[in-house]
C-alpha cells in the first residue's frame, strides 16, 4: 500500500524549468533515495515534498491527503545540521514539539526520554558547539523524531562528516529505525554519495540534469547490513553510475 505519492512534480522558477513531471510512490517501510547530478534539484524536491516549497504543477499524497504545508506526519533532517547554538541540546531538540500545545514539562520529558532512547541524555544540557559534527547531527535527527513522525526526509545529512563518522551515523540510523518503539516508516534521502545510496536504499529515485526528470526507480535487492565489498553490492554502485552517465 502507498502511504506517500509524488505526482506529476514541476518546478519553474525565473522561466527556468527545475522539475519536469517527476512521479514515485512510497511504499510502508520503504528507505528510498533521491540520487541524481549536482544542482539538478533534488533537495528542492525533498523540500516540495515536506510542504516547505510550491511546486507549479504537481501534487503529493500523504494518506490520501494532499500536502501543501509542513505537517507533523513528516519530519526533516537538514545536512547542516540546523541548531541553535544559543541553546542547549535538549532545548534544540524540543523544538521539534515547537508547533504541538503541549506545556514545557510535556516537551521536556519526551524530549529527556528520546535522549535516553538513543543514547544521547549524557549530551543534555550541553550546548551544540562543543560536539563534534556526528554528535551535532544526531541531535538532528533525534529533533526530527520526537515528534513521532510516519516519514523522515533527509537532506544529505551525512555529507559534512569525514568518512569514518559518516559510515558509524549510516549504521546506527539504520539501527535506529528498525527499532519498534521508532514511529518512522519511511525514509526519504537525498544523496550524492552512490555508496551510501546501495548501503541504505532498497529503492532509489535516479534523476537527470535539469530540467530534472526520473531516469530510473531501481530496486536493491540485498540483505542488511550490507557489504561494500560484496560483488553484489559493487554491482549495484556500477549500475547506478551507468545510470547517471548515461545521455
Amino acid at each position: 500500500m502507498d502511504i506517500l505519492k509524488i505526482n506529476n512534480i514541476s518546478l519553474i522558477i525565473n522561466e527556468s524549468k527545475i522539475l519536469d513531471n517527476i512521479s514515485f510512490s512510497c511504499k510502508k517501510n520503504e528507505f528510498i533515495s533521491i540520487i541524481g547530478p549536482s544542482g539538478c534539484g533534488k533537495s528542492t524536491l525533498l523540500r516540495i515534498i515536506a510542504g516547505l516549497v510550491k511546486p507549479t504543477n504537481g501534487t503529493i499524497i500523504y494518506k490520501n491527503r494532499m500536502i501543501k504545508e509542513p505537517i507533523s506526519n513528516i519530519s526533516f533532517v537538514f545536512q547542516d545540521f540546523a541548531l541553535l547554538p544559543w541553546l542547549t541540546n535538549i532545548e534544540n531538540i524540543k523544538l521539534g514539539l515547537s508547533r504541538f500545545k503541549m506545556s514545557d514539562d510535556e516537551r521536556a520529558k519526551k524530549a529527556k526520554n528520546l535522549l535516553n532512547k538513543l543514547q544521547l541524555d549524557h549530551f543534555a544540557n550541553l550546548y551544540p558547539n562543543i560536539l563534534s559534527g556526528g554528535m551535532k547531527q544526531r541531535i538532528g535527527i533525534a529533533r526530527a523524531l520526537i515528534s513521532n513522525p510516519n516519514i523522515l526526509l533527509m537532506d544529505e545529512p551525512f555529507s559534512a562528516l569525514d568518512q569514518l563518522t559518516a559510515d558509524t551515523l549510516r549504521t546506527d540510523v539504520l539501527h535506529m529505525l528498525r527499532q519498534k518503539n521508532i514511529s518512522v516508516n519511511l525514509v526519504l534521502l537525498v544523496s550524492h554519495n552512490v555508496e551510501e545510496v546501495v548501503t541504505l536504499s532498497n529503492k532509489v529515485v535516479i534523476l537527470s540534469d535539469k530540467p530534472s526528470k526520473i531516469k530510473q526507480i531501481l530496486e536493491i535487492d540485498l540483505n542488511y547490513p550490507r557489504n561494500k565489498r560484496d560483488e553484489k553490492f559493487m554491482d549495484y554502485v556500477d549500475k547506478i553510475y551507468s545510470i547517471l552517465m548515461r545521455e
